[in-house]
């Protein structure tokens, strides 16, 4: 398995953690249960993990598409740029969540103030997720991208000839 393989593997997890991560986290907010906001932590604590595992498998998988014909390289560096931003926010989602454990665990005070940050810091990961997420689609899936109508038009059209009456 090269790292394309595993970047392809890898990539889904840190987005639908940090989602999952989120609804779980607003349930354990509203139910005030310790233990959901705890499992919250947990799948924000392993999205960070598989960012990393993406991350370091990404600069691989770039090598073995950016000569690709229809994969440029600014669509690479779109994408590159956009998980470089999820990554730094999930690694700091990862810490605050580790916090939050231990904060609940030892029913610390300012354990409700950590469940809010933490909610906040998934908030803006789950925007950079989706950039991040359709960026990437992007690399391969040409159908899905801004100027995919637009090649698709021209495409279809360039066979039609226009009758001049």
């Amino acid at each position: 398995m090269n790292d394309a393989h595993l970047h392809m593997v890898v990539n889904h997890f840190p987005i639908i953690g940090i989602i999952l991560g989120f609804g779980v986290l607003i349930a354990g907010i509203i139910f005030k249960n310790d233990s959901v906001k705890n499992t919250a932590y947990c799948l924000f604590i392993v999205g960070a993990i598989f960012a990393f595992a993406s991350m370091s498998t990404g600069e691989g998988a770039e090598e073995m598409v950016e000569d690709m014909p229809s994969v440029g390289k600014q669509i690479i560096h779109e994408h590159e740029e956009m998980a470089e931003k999820l990554a730094l926010v999930l690694y700091v989602l990862g810490v605050v969540s580790i916090i939050g454990l231990f904060a609940n665990i030892k029913k610390h005070a300012q354990a409700k103030l950590i469940s809010f940050l933490a909610l906040v810091i998934a908030a803006v990961g789950i925007f950079f997720g989706k950039q991040t997420g359709t960026t990437g689609g992007e690399v391969r899936h040409t159908e899905i991208r801004a100027n995919a109508g637009a090649t698709t038009n021209a495409t279809q059209n360039a066979g039609e000839v226009e009758d001049e009456d």
